[in-house]
């Protein structure tokens, strides 16, 4: 695989970096893709239930956002996270800064890649957390797979300074644009997860696309609740 000097410098950035596996829980797998030009307008949630028989230990968490590519190969992104329950409801807990940087043309190596990196800052505490992310992604024939590495530092008076390292993985069956069928599996600090997905496409116009993504996530180990549900909805144009 020929590789060039700015993606052997990335492969090396996160793997160089402490190998700790921990701390990322379920969530989106990103690609290492940018749809130049385009504006972007993002839900997610995450639902996950530690006692499906009883309900309790059920949290929930939601991201909102809007995000432009800047550039053919640059996407940037501005989240708030919120935190939903039956005690208090309702809640913004974070807010979030996101760059998408597609580093190769798709298709042009063995491997296509990009970097992910972010930003976040918790509501009225002095707690932060910047990440990277190695996004990696192979196509073959009707098959795609993709692994996001992610390594994450935190710090801040109110959370204690680490760093945090994870690993997300998607294979997908490209059937067709309006569904794939996929499988995920999660590594982090708490999370140990596998599971089936779907995801896919539908155009609605001239420039203007509505992506969807479920998945259902099984804990694999006594760490990791019991079943996550995530959910995505992104609307471009």
């Amino acid at each position: 695989m020929k590789v060039t000097s700015t993606g052997a410098a990335a492969v090396l950035l996160v793997l160089s970096l402490p190998a700790l596996a921990d701390g990322l829980a379920v969530d989106k797998v990103y690609h290492p893709y940018v749809d130049p030009l385009v504006w972007e307008l993002e839900w997610r949630a995450i639902v996950a239930d530690d006692n499906p028989a009883t309900g309790e230990g059920r949290s929930q968490l939601h991201r909102f956002s809007v995000g432009r590519a800047v550039a053919p190969n640059v996407m940037l992104e501005a989240y708030l996270l919120g935190s939903d329950s039956e005690e208090s409801g309702f809640a913004i807990e974070a807010y979030e800064l996101e760059t998408l940087w597609q580093i190769t043309e798709q298709g042009e190596y063995a491997l296509d890649y990009g970097l992910l990196f972010e930003l976040e800052k918790e509501r009225g505490e002095d707690s932060w957390e910047s990440a990277v992310s190695l996004l990696l992604e192979r196509e073959l024939g009707r098959f795609s797979v993709a692994a996001n590495l992610e390594a994450a530092y935190e710090w801040g008076d109110d959370i204690r300074d680490e760093w945090e390292t994870g690993l997300a993985l998607q294979g997908r069956y490209r059937y067709r644009p309006e569904f794939e069928p996929a499988v995920e599996f999660y590594k982090g600090e708490d999370t140990a997860g596998l599971g089936p997905a779907g995801l896919g496409n539908f155009r609605l116009g001239p420039g203007r696309s509505l992506h969807w993504e479920a998945a259902v996530i099984v804990g694999l180990d006594s760490a990791t609740p019991d079943y996550t549900l995530r959910t995505l909805l992104e609307y471009e144009f």
